[in-house]
């Protein structure tokens, strides 16, 4: 492992990112947060007096659009042509099933796939029966 985490064997890319661009405004708000002090195991702690399945349903719903965000910026460089395959590196491929059009774990290119998992997503997020309006009338066995 320690040949691993060496820094001097590491390679780390200085990354340049141009002003005015949406990625250099999210590099801005993550050196921001990094830098902020936030000490994240309270920023995430239950809140006295919060429902436990709100307060998990609000940062469900916040790390989807942040994941939103962060997909929005790299897609016009994931391609059918370029990531014919979605995988997690080499001995890793993720397959598709939704039991309606995709019956079986299907091979799809990565921005096919992603597009289906952020829309499915999406759907469970707006689903009331899931992710209810009203607040406390979550159903704790979904959760």
């Amino acid at each position: 492992l320690k040949q691993v985490f060496n820094k001097d064997k590491t390679f780390r890319p200085k990354r340049k990112f141009e002003p005015g661009t949406q990625r250099f405004e999210l590099h801005k708000r993550a050196q921001a947060s990094l830098n902020s002090g936030v000490d994240l195991k309270a920023a995430v702690q239950l809140p006295s007096g919060e429902d436990q399945n709100d307060w998990v349903a609000v940062h469900v719903v916040d790390f989807f659009n942040r994941i939103n965000l962060i997909y929005g910026t790299i897609c016009e460089f994931c391609t059918e042509r370029t990531c014919p395959v979605m995988s997690g590196g080499p001995k890793y491929e993720y397959r598709w099933q939704d039991d309606l059009k995709y019956k079986k774990p299907t091979p799809l290119p990565a921005p096919q796939y992603m597009n289906l998992l952020m829309d499915w997503i999406e759907v469970q997020i707006n689903n009331e029966d899931i992710f209810p309006t009203s607040v406390g009338k979550c159903k704790e066995e979904v959760l």
